[in-house]
């Protein structure tokens, strides 16, 4: 129990500053891709940003951890944090997760439940979607052969991913850029399956609550 709430206080306390160092992460990541021309003293800060708040986010899995007391546990458990500590570019969803939090310390969510589901998944598959882009067009537009040579390309390949239509006018052709479509492709399926199942559940709802009311009162 100790344990646990000395986790929960260390969560508590984390989460809005990690989720600014995330928008933090995202931004230098961002500038230093799609701004190439600048000063070169300008690309060390925006790489030097870049790397403390990905060690930031290593310092905060590594006290987890240790909080946690699990051991190997914790890997298992928290599999999604590990992966996203692998993959920082994953971390900016975790807005998502410092949103939840203060609306919770503030009392009931404002927004029901489908809602809120609708909502943090449109967010998530925005961040998602924006960080792909960025990691493809990184990978992909010095690469020989390569047909996604602009942001704009970038982003629009990455939208017919996550959505799985996959039209096959942009493709990526290197290495790491196919390594970013498998993880988006399996992030898209997993977010649409999360909207749509809500979406299910919400039309469900509505529909026997419309029957249960056209019905008489029973004696």
């Amino acid at each position: 129990m100790d344990d646990d709430s000395r986790l929960d206080r260390w969560d508590r306390r984390t989460d809005l500053p990690l989720g600014i160092a995330s928008l933090v992460f995202l931004g230098s990541y961002a500038v230093h891709v799609l701004e190439p021309n600048l000063p070169e003293a300008v690309h060390a800060v925006l790489l030097s940003l870049t790397y403390a708040t990905w060690a930031m986010f290593a310092v905060d899995y590594t006290v987890r951890w240790r909080l946690s007391r699990e051991g190997p546990g914790f890997v298992r458990r928290h599999w999604l944090d590990t992966v996203v500590l692998v993959l920082p570019l994953l971390r900016p969803v975790r807005v998502v997760r410092t949103y939840e939090a203060m609306q919770r310390r503030h009392g009931e969510p404002r927004m029901g439940l489908h809602a809120r589901v609708a909502a943090y998944s449109a967010l998530s598959i925005s961040l998602l979607g924006f960080s792909g882009a960025l990691a493809v067009y990184q990978a992909e537009r010095s690469a020989p052969n390569a047909n996604i040579r602009t942001f704009g390309d970038s982003l629009w390949w990455t939208c017919s991913t996550l959505s799985t239509v996959g039209y096959g006018d942009y493709v990526p052709v290197t290495t790491l850029g196919r390594f970013i479509a498998a993880g988006l492709m399996a992030c898209g399926l997993a977010l649409l399956g999360t909207v749509t199942g809500s979406f299910s559940s919400w039309m469900l709802q509505r529909f026997s609550g419309s029957e249960n009311a056209g019905r008489p009162p029973e004696n």
